[in-house]
C-alpha cells in the first residue's frame, strides 16, 4: 500500500502541489511543505474519528457513498481554479471541529507560511483527499470502517492489513494522552506538535525537522 511519500511523489501529488501554487501564490517549495504537512494532519484526524468511534459512521458513508468517488482527480486544476471549497470547509468542520484553527497554525509555524493561507489550502486539500480515499476504496470494494483504516493505515505507515493499527507505532504515537484509546484531540495534538509525536515520524520522511 502506498504511503504518503509516494503519493506526493506521483504525478497525482505533483498536480495537487502546482495547483496549490499557482492558486495561492507561494513557491513549489512552500507548496510541497504545506501540502505534505497538511496530508498527515487530515488523515490523522480521520484515523482518529475511526478508531475513537467520534463521527466514524459519517466518515465511512461520505467515503464509500459514492459522492467521494474520485472523479475530483481527473480535474484538479478546474476544481481548484473554480473557488468553490464549501465542500471542503464542511470537511474540516466535521473532522476538525473547533480544533481547526490550532492545525492551521501548526502548519503554519512549521512551514513558515501565514496561516491566512493556509486557511485557504486546507479546504481544497479535504475533498482531493476524500476523492481519493474513495476511489481506493472503490478499487478495493472496501465498504466498512475495518477496510477504510487499513488504507489509512497504509497511508499513514501503520499496519495496513487489518484496518486497525493497534499495537503500532502509530498507536502510541497518537496516543497523546496514554488513556489508552485515540481519538480526534490526540490525532491533532500528534501533528500540530513541533517535535516527536506523528508530525515528528512523518516529518522524518520528508527530511523534514
Amino acid at each position: 500500500m502506498s504511503g504518503i511519500l509516494d503519493l506526493l511523489n506521483s504525478d497525482l501529488g505533483k498536480q495537487i502541489i502546482s495547483n496549490v501554487s499557482d492558486k495561492t501564490g507561494i513557491n513549489s517549495t512552500q507548496a510541497t511543505e504545506v501540502v505534505s504537512s497538511s496530508l498527515p494532519a487530515l488523515l490523522g484526524a480521520m484515523q482518529g474519528n475511526l478508531l475513537s468511534g467520534n463521527g466514524a459512521e459519517g466518515l465511512i458513508n461520505a467515503v464509500t457513498g459514492g459522492k467521494h468517488d474520485g472523479s475530483i482527480l481527473d480535474n484538479l486544476s478546474g476544481f481548484i481554479n473554480g473557488g468553490d471549497f464549501a465542500d471542503g470547509s464542511k470537511i474540516l468542520g466535521h473532522l476538525l471541529g473547533d480544533k481547526l484553527g490550532s492545525v492551521e497554525n501548526g502548519i503554519s509555524e512549521k512551514t513558515g507560511v501565514s496561516s491566512s493561507i493556509i486557511s485557504k489550502i486546507l479546504p481544497m486539500l479535504a475533498p482531493i483527499i476524500m476523492g481519493y480515499l474513495g476511489k481506493q476504496t472503490k478499487s478495493k470494494g472496501v465498504s466498512d470502517g475495518a477496510g477504510l483504516g487499513s488504507i489509512l493505515g497504509g497511508l499513514l505507515g501503520g499496519s495496513s492489513d487489518g484496518g486497525s493499527i493497534g499495537g503500532s507505532i502509530l498507536n502510541s504515537v497518537l496516543d497523546q494522552n496514554n488513556d489508552g484509546k485515540v481519538d480526534v484531540n490526540d490525532a491533532i495534538t500528534a501533528v500540530t506538535k513541533k517535535k516527536g509525536g506523528l508530525g515528528g515520524l512523518l516529518g522524518s520522511l520528508f527530511g523534514k525537522k
